[in-house]
């Protein structure tokens, strides 16, 4: 089983240090104060949603249907994964106005169902 590290801690959710790296080949041992890249301080919900998105090549249609969650949705995880990595969030709530749900609908990128549902959640 691959066990990763963690990079929030258990206890108090603050941020860990990593202070001693060895080699399990030839026993060689490095102590110091390491920081963790940004990419070990996402949830596991944040790194399967960035493998999903990478995966689908930042195509929302296919992220929709693999994770099976509404354009909303898919919008929002995306904006906590930029926050996560540091990055400033560029909308604070997606919001999708009738218009754009019908021009998604007439480009073939959603079906009447996914637009019937998109409609309801505003």
């Amino acid at each position: 089983m691959k066990r990763e590290v963690i990079g929030k801690c258990p206890v108090c959710s603050n941020e860990l240090k990593v202070t001693k790296l060895s080699c399990s080949n030839c026993h060689t041992s490095i102590e110091g104060n390491f920081t963790l890249c940004k990419f070990c301080k996402l949830s596991s919900e944040q790194k399967y949603f960035l493998e999903v998105f990478v995966r689908n090549r930042g195509n929302i249609k296919e992220i929709e249907k693999d994770l099976n969650i509404s354009y909303p949705t898919v919008k929002n995880r995306l904006e906590d994964l930029i926050k996560a990595l540091g990055y400033s969030p560029k909308y604070t709530e997606v919001e999708i106005d009738k218009k754009e749900i019908l021009d998604r609908l007439d480009r073939g990128d959603i079906t009447a169902e996914e637009a019937l549902k998109l409609l309801k959640d505003q």
